[in-house]
């Protein structure tokens, strides 16, 4: 675990996983628009052909050749921002960056070459992609720095201050597009070919030269194309070479002698790859799929996975492979370059025995599992050695996708803390800024958040209830205090729940839903403290004031009055209540349905005594702090003994939080005040408890 931390860790993987990520709607339109466009069946693609001449076969392929036929690009530009965003963050615009990507991509694709195509853009060419939106990125970053800390500057008089910030990042991008422009003309001249990536592909079609179709070669082709995807190069693509070549033949071989009435014997053709060890597409990903639909808890991975599975039916995995990432992920390596192996050697052996007929049918590579194997094979043999393999491939992937959930969960507890101490930081300067607009690992942490508890509202939020006690030892009243027990962080700090679902729009609504347990608990609790015990809860002065909000009062209302039920509204403050008449107008029409009104965290400041004029409310709850300070500051004895003067003559109970020793509460009684909640008593805690 400690290797896979280290090489999580490193600068390369971070910044291919980051520019990933950035490729996930181009590979998500991609994958769909292959899927319709080559949907392996010849009824449907005879109305694609023929249905408004042509159109939406047209269009599909229109799509896929700018998603998928480009990807190499998208995949240089999005690799090349994480790189400038990850070493320099805003202080360096990626643009310059970008562009040295592009053009040493474009040198090294062979741009204006005999063989150039537009096929050299897509997905044959990710590695190169990675290659320069890394390396081009890196090169260029450090010449841009350089020349910025020199005295040396390229300016132009009377340009205005974009153009002049433009110009600055000329030399660098000219610098790194001569060194890519040499580098590609070496080895052209070196090894006679086009360009770098034919250089690549040729060298890698080097290793199979010689011998003939066997076990070992197989092996070792599947193999190869593993690894190769795993370094995020195209490996069918870059081998297509070596299938053309040994194993293509050997399915017209297969037919030939059964037409002749002989018996086929080439087990290894391009049929058997496709069918037995690339289901769902390169390293089995079907197995993977259905592990991580099976086993694993992590909500974005399953939703990726639902995202993929209906392109991975049809053996189209660039979403997975891309998106999980399996690409420079450590942990998927061993699953990755096993499963496949080992479903090649099962149904090569099974072959061999004759347990499975040699695949004599021709098929789609998109043709999907078991419906392959039959068609293939002519036998439902053929289809239960790939559900075999299947469940080889699972029981493999299995342990890694439990542990790739383990270290997902564990470094993002990690960045929860660091979250929670920056929001506990700048709490009080948080009620003008928007978390989830920030664009920064907060901004991203807060959204992926908000939609967490958005999810899990209904099912994971609780109801907390702490006890308010006389100084005489009775039970006075009950406040409810809303709990969310993330599955991964656990209990999240309360204001930050309030935050994230104000962002997310709604607060209203979830406020609402605690009105309704309260209500729900509202006899449970009579019975225990008995008919008159109040019950408080919390709500924002944002929602209490609504329309949205004073309608599901009415509604609760007319159901089961609240008159008699001595249920409070404690309102708390994330920005101060605006008193206009709208607003005076709402709570008035609250206190008339029979609810009761409580100030939450009073002090003496302007806003909460203003509070205090139209005497609507009937508790007032002390600010923490006082209460806190009664110890160590002087003043805070005499500013709750002034409020305390003031309720009485204003016919209101005042209620001390954060109660914690019996030096606080005989304090508070000697002031005045007789109505405490705080540990002292009791925590918050389950009903039930």
């Amino acid at each position: 675990m400690e290797l896979v931390r280290r090489a999580e860790k490193m600068l390369i993987v971070r910044v291919i996983r980051m520019g990933l990520v950035s490729t996930i709607p181009v590979l998500l339109i991609g994958a769909f628009a292959l899927v319709l466009k080559s949907f392996p069946v010849a009824s449907y693609q005879d109305v694609m052909e023929s249905f408004a001449s042509g159109f939406f076969l047209r269009l599909f392929n229109l799509i896929f050749s700018a998603t998928f036929g480009a990807l190499a690009v998208y995949m240089t530009i999005s690799i090349s921002r994480s790189y400038v965003h990850i070493r320099a963050g805003a202080d360096v615009p990626s643009v310059g960056a970008v562009t040295a990507a592009l053009i040493s991509f474009f040198i090294l694709a062979g741009a204006g070459a005999d063989s150039f195509a537009l096929d050299n853009l897509g997905t044959k060419s990710i590695f190169l992609a990675i290659l320069t939106g890394f390396g081009a990125s890196a090169m260029y970053l450090h010449l841009y720095l350089a020349m910025k800390e020199s005295s040396y500057k390229v300016l132009s008089g009377g340009a205005d201050r974009d153009f002049n910030k433009m110009l600055s990042t000329f030399f660098p991008i000219l610098i790194v597009s001569l060194f890519f422009g040499i580098l590609n003309e070496a080895i052209v001249r070196l090894f006679g070919v086009d360009s770098v990536r034919e250089w690549i592909i040729n060298m890698f079609n080097s290793l199979f030269m010689g011998g003939e179709p066997g076990f070992f070669k197989g092996f070792f082709f599947v193999l190869l194309s593993s690894v190769l995807w795993f370094l995020g190069i195209h490996g069918s693509d870059v081998l297509e070479g070596v299938m053309q070549t040994y194993f293509v033949p050997e399915l017209a071989a297969n037919q030939a002698a059964v037409a002749a009435g002989g018996q086929a014997t080439n087990i290894l053709t391009k049929q058997f790859f496709d069918c037995f060890v690339l289901m769902g597409g390169c390293g089995a990903t079907i197995c993977l799929l259905l592990t991580i639909l099976i086993v694993s808890k992590n909500r974005s991975r399953r939703s990726l996975g639902r995202a993929a599975a209906l392109p991975m039916i049809f053996n189209i995995n660039e979403l997975m492979v891309f998106g999980l990432p399996i690409i420079y992920n450590p942990i998927m390596l061993v699953p990755f370059l096993a499963t496949p192996l080992v479903c090649y050697t099962t149904a090569y052996m099974a072959t061999y025995l004759g347990w499975v007929p040699v695949i004599t049918g021709d098929i789609e590579w998109t043709t999907p599992v078991f419906i392959g194997g039959y068609l293939a094979t002519g036998s439902i043999a053929g289809s239960l050695m790939q559900l075999f393999n299947i469940v080889l491939g699972i029981a493999i992937y299995a342990p890694f996708v439990r542990s790739f959930d383990n270290r997902t969960e564990e470094e993002a507890r990690r960045v929860f803390e660091d979250f929670l101490q920056f929001f506990k930081s700048c709490e009080a300067e948080l009620a003008s800024q928007v978390l989830i607009y920030r664009q920064d690992a907060y901004g991203e942490f807060a959204r992926n958040l908000t939609a967490d508890l958005r999810h899990g509202m209904k099912k994971s939020l609780e109801m907390y209830y702490q006890p308010q006690y006389s100084y005489g030892g009775r039970c006075e009243g009950v406040e409810a205090l809303l709990r969310w027990n993330h599955p991964v962080y656990g209990v999240i700090y309360p204001p930050l729940l309030i935050k994230l679902a104000e962002e997310g729009g709604f607060l209203t609504e979830m406020e609402e839903e605690i009105m309704l347990r309260v209500l729900s608990d509202k006899e449970k609790i009579a019975e225990k403290y008995g008919q008159n015990v109040k019950i408080a809860l919390n709500v924002t002065g944002i929602t209490v004031v609504t329309p949205h909000f004073l309608a599901f009062c009415r509604q609760q209302n007319e159901r089961t009055p609240f008159a008699g039920k001595n249920l409070c509204l404690e309102i708390t403050e994330n920005a101060a209540l605006s008193l206009d008449r709208s607003t005076l107008e709402a709570l008035s029409e609250l206190k008339a349905m029979g609810l009761r009104l409580a100030i939450d965290d009073f002090s003496m400041g302007h806003t909460s005594v203003d509070y205090l004029k139209h005497n609507l409310f009937d508790f007032i709850k002390l600010d923490g702090s006082l209460v806190r300070g009664l110890s160590t500051h002087e003043n805070c004895r005499e500013i709750i003994a002034s409020i305390l003067k003031l309720a009485e003559s204003l016919h209101m109970t005042v209620i001390a939080e954060f109660v914690e020793t019996e030096e606080q509460r005989e304090t508070l009684k000697e002031i005045g005040c007789d109505c405490y909640q705080g540990w002292l008593y009791s925590p918050a805690a389950p009903l039930a408890e």
